[in-house]
Parts: C-alpha cells; structure tokens; sequence
C-alpha cells in the first residue's frame, strides 16, 4: 500500500533507551504493510537515530525495519557508553572537583558523566557514511522513496530548536525559539540530537554547541507539518498513567536526585507530545468551521499517536541488577534503588534484556490498535 500523494509522516520522539519500543511498532507496522511508503520521517533523541536508518537505508520498508531491529536487539550498553571502572570514576571525579574548586576550576575539562565514544563507532558502522555525510538519505531521495527528513537538536548556545533538514521541495521556517534549516546531513547530526544533557557531551555544529532535541522542543509535530504532513502517526515513549496511577506515589520519603531528574525529563522530553496533540487536535476543530478563504494557510492534520501501555520507567527496575557493575555503582549512589519508577535510569538502560522486553511490547501495542492503524492509514 502506497501513502496518498506523499503526506504521511512518521514522527518519533526520544527517550534513549525507550526508543526500543518504536522498533516494536515498526515491526508490526511492516508486517501490516511491508510495501509501505513513508516519505516524511522526523526523529529527536533516539527517535533521530530510527529515522535518519530509514531514510538512509535502501530496500522496502519491511527490510529497512528488519535491519534497525537487528542493530537494536544486539546492542548493549558498552556499545553507547563507556563503562569500565576507569573511565566513570575519572569524570565522576572531575565533576567533583569542579564543584568543589568553584572558580578555580576552569582549568578542569569535563563535557559529561559518560564517555560516548562507543556510540561514535556505533554510528559509523551502522550508517553508509562518507565524509560524515549520510549518502543514502540522497539517494533515496532522487528514487522517490523519501521526500523529507529532519532531524531536530538543541543549540545551547542560543536556546533554540533546531530542525536540521534534508529532502525536496522544502521551505525554511522560523518561530519562537525554533526554526528548521535545511543541510545535508551527518553523523554529527545525530550524535548532538541523542547527546542527553549532563549524561552525554555536548557536540560542536556550526560554531555552536548542539545537544538533546528534546530540551526545547515545544511542539514535536512541527517538523512534520512544515514538511507537508496532512496524516502524521507519532510514537511516543511515554507512558499515560490513569487517575488512580497519577496520585500513587513512587517514593516513601524524601526524593533522591534521581527522581527529581526523573520529573525533569519526563517534563522536557516526554510530556510534550500530549500537549502538541492536544494543540492540534483544537487547530483541527477550528479549520474544518472555517470556509477556505479564511484559514490563511491553515489545514487539518489526522494524527494517530501510539504510547506504551505499561510504565518504562517501572519496568527498569526488574532489570537494574543486570547493569554493569561500575555503572549500576554510580547510579545506586543517585538513589535507583529508592524510587519504583526509574525514569532516568530507562533512558540509559541499553541492556539486551531490556530493550527485548521494549521491543515485544511495541509489537503486543501496535497488534492491539492494528485495525485503528488500517483505517488511519487507508482512509
């Protein structure tokens, strides 16, 4: 099955290790439609590096999920990180000494808690990359098979969003702190929209320093609908809690770093998709009452948003024993082991068994809304 006239757009948000579970739907997605053509894909975080694979990647779309799944059900957390005694101590270490020295301390070099050379290496071998550059988004672009795609990180050094893009037939935007620009992209691009802040360094763009997407990304489904997306299906990785989940508590007495940094990345990296679909959902209202001539450039945008059906964050704590020990050893001392719903700790969590257990329940969801996935996609 063929998209309509090229307009829908698959949309993915970030959560490091949690994008595991868009490979899940995307499998069941390819299952439904293995010829299915999505020629608009958006990426933050993670999401970046599933969809800067499938725009790069030749073949049907059953083939290029068949291959980012096999990437993601052999990694492991040495292969994004660093986490040899040596290498956490020394920047646990550092970050010490910097707090402590207070001004005196310029002369201490420290970007981040983990070393991401791994994933640097990573990145290369899984992308046909020359010079930096990803040459299959290009070549899929002259086939047709991809119209668009943008890939979106944070500029620290002005505060704004930015939507790095690449395919045909594009226009440059600009809002309040965010704004797309169009290049041809590289691996850089994805190393700085993956770069968590605190956790991961920081990567060079331009003269500026660029990191997570997510950290200013106040409307997710932007990127797409400047792109020309009028049906968008978004994977989000944030779980929806019911009322009676919303007001249990995860922590017994006062709450430990980790879970105030929990509270904040669920704020800057997970909320705001409901937020943008709601906003859309109210845009979408107000144009079908208005004649065409008074919706100044305004159209309604279908939008599908799938989100897991169980909490991440929760379902990290079952595997936390099986984190490398030096690792686990850092992350214990931030309080892991003080709250039941490790959010923070779900994002770093690339174990095998983790990401497996993601995965499988990205299928059960998606099999779960198959005949809502048919209808938005074949109306």
């Amino acid at each position: 099955m063929n998209s309509n006239e090229g307009d829908l757009a698959l949309v993915m948000s970030g959560g490091g290790a949690r994008a595991a579970y868009q490979i899940g739907f995307l499998n069941c997605l390819a299952q439904l439609y293995p010829e299915l053509k999505i020629p608009i894909l958006t990426g933050v975080s993670a999401g970046a590096i599933n969809a800067a694979y499938l725009a790069n990647q030749p073949g049907t779309f059953s083939e290029r999920v068949e291959g980012l799944t096999k990437i993601w059900a052999g990694l492991a957390t040495e292969q994004m990180f660093r986490v040899d005694s040596f290498s956490i101590v020394s920047n646990v270490v550092r970050w010490s000494l910097r707090l402590l020295l207070g001004g005196a301390s310029h002369t201490i070099k420290v970007r981040s808690l983990l070393d991401t050379s791994p994933l640097e290496v990573l990145l290369e071998q899984v992308f046909d990359l020359n010079d930096g550059y990803l040459t299959g988004i290009q070549r899929n672009l002259g086939g047709g098979e991809l119209k668009a795609i943008a890939i979106t990180t944070s500029n620290y050094s002005t505060g704004q969003s930015v939507s790095w893009v690449q395919g045909r037939e594009l226009r440059r935007w600009e809002r309040a702190h965010r704004k797309g620009i169009q290049c041809a992209l590289k691996r850089k691009h994805i190393l700085a929209s993956v770069s968590l802040p605190f956790f991961f360094p920081a990567v060079e763009i331009g003269g500026y320093w660029h990191g997570d997407g997510g950290i200013r990304m106040t409307a997710p489904l932007s990127p797409a609908i400047h792109l020309g997306a009028s049906r968008i299906l978004a994977i989000s990785t944030h779980y929806a809690p019911n009322y009676e989940e919303d007001n249990y508590p995860n922590i017994d007495h006062y709450p430990p770093p980790i879970q105030v940094a929990g509270s904040l990345f669920d704020a800057i990296f997970l909320d705001v998709f409901d937020n943008d679909a709601l906003r859309l959902e109210r845009i979408n209202r107000l144009v079908a009452r208005l004649p065409e001539r008074q919706r100044y450039g305004l159209r309604p945008v279908k939008l599908l948003l799938s989100r897991p059906s169980q909490d991440l964050g929760k379902l990290a704590n079952e595997y936390e024993s099986t984190l490398p020990r030096s690792f686990r050893f850092m992350t214990r001392g931030l309080g892991t082991q003080e709250t039941r719903s490790n959010d923070v700790l779900s994002l770093l969590m690339f174990q095998p068994d983790y990401l497996e257990r993601l995965m499988e329940l990205g299928r059960q969801d998606a099999q779960q809304r198959s005949n809502e996935i048919r209808e938005f996609l074949e109306r």
